[in-house]
Parts: C-alpha cells; sequence; structure tokens
C-alpha cells in the first residue's frame, strides 16, 4: 500500500513535468523590442503632419517631406528590429484635434517634434552601438524638423 502510494505521488509530481513542454512553444511571438514606441511615434508623427497638410493645403508642401522622413524612420527601425511593416495596414492616426490656422498648425506640430526628438535623443543614448547611429539621425532629423516647422 505504501508502495502504491509512493508511486502514485511520484506520478504526481513527475506528470505536470511532462507537460511543461507543451507550453514551451517555438511559435510565441518575441518580447517587445526597445526600438518599437519609436516605430509608433514616427508614425504618430507621419499621420499627424498628413493630417495636417490635409487640413491646411496651404501647408502641404512644407509638411509632406517631413511625413514621409517619418515614414522612413519607421521603416528603417522596423528593419532593425527584424519585424516587417504589417501589410494593408493605414498609417497611425494622429491623436487629439488638429488645428487649422497655419500658425497653430506648425506650433502644434513644432511640440510634437520636440518631444519626438527628445524621446529619440534618450533612446539614442541608452541604445548599443550598432543601433545609435541610427537612432542619432532620428533626432538629429526631428531636430531639423523643429526648425524647418519654425
Amino acid at each position: 500500500m505504501l508502495r502504491a502510494g509512493a508511486l502514485v505521488a511520484l506520478g504526481g509530481a513527475v506528470a505536470p513535468l511532462t507537460g511543461c513542454d507543451l507550453l514551451d512553444r517555438d511559435d510565441e511571438p518575441p518580447p517587445p523590442d526597445a526600438l518599437e514606441p519609436l516605430v509608433a511615434e514616427s508614425l504618430a508623427l507621419e499621420a499627424q503632419h498628413r493630417a495636417a497638410a490635409g487640413a491646411t493645403p496651404a501647408l502641404a508642401g512644407r509638411l509632406t517631406p517631413i511625413a514621409e522622413a517619418h515614414r522612413a524612420h519607421a521603416d528603417e527601425l522596423r528593419r532593425v528590429i527584424g519585424r516587417p511593416a504589417p501589410s494593408g495596414t493605414p498609417a497611425a492616426t494622429p491623436s487629439g484635434t488638429p488645428a487649422t490656422e497655419p500658425g497653430a498648425v506648425l506650433a502644434q506640430l513644432r511640440r510634437a517634434e520636440q518631444q519626438g526628438r527628445t524621446n529619440a535623443a534618450k533612446a539614442c543614448a541608452g541604445a548599443p552601438a550598432e543601433r545609435a547611429a541610427l537612432l542619432g539621425s532620428i533626432a538629429a532629423a526631428r531636430a531639423t524638423h523643429v526648425e524647418a516647422l519654425a
């Protein structure tokens, strides 16, 4: 009787361990990369510039190249992360209500670019060497955007 009880106890202890292999699957998504917030921010900045260009056509020639730069940054960040852009997914939508008066539009975009520059610079400072050049370039581009929107 004791032997049977010991075998049941031992079998009960071993059975859960063999079941762990069922949970250790290779098809789980990789953990989030530290650059993913910058991808999202680049897409949001692109969307803000495109929305502002649509709402204020007089600024479209000035804002469209900046929107395209943000799209290029998002694409390059995704490449570095090793995750392709989702197919058929629209760009991120801007948050808040866009201004329509050109001066207010530019001020709103400048604030967004300044925050983006700060975020990219912080990411650059903490990044490994193989990513620092890209992040430094993005921070510099965002600083240039601030000046272009002045």
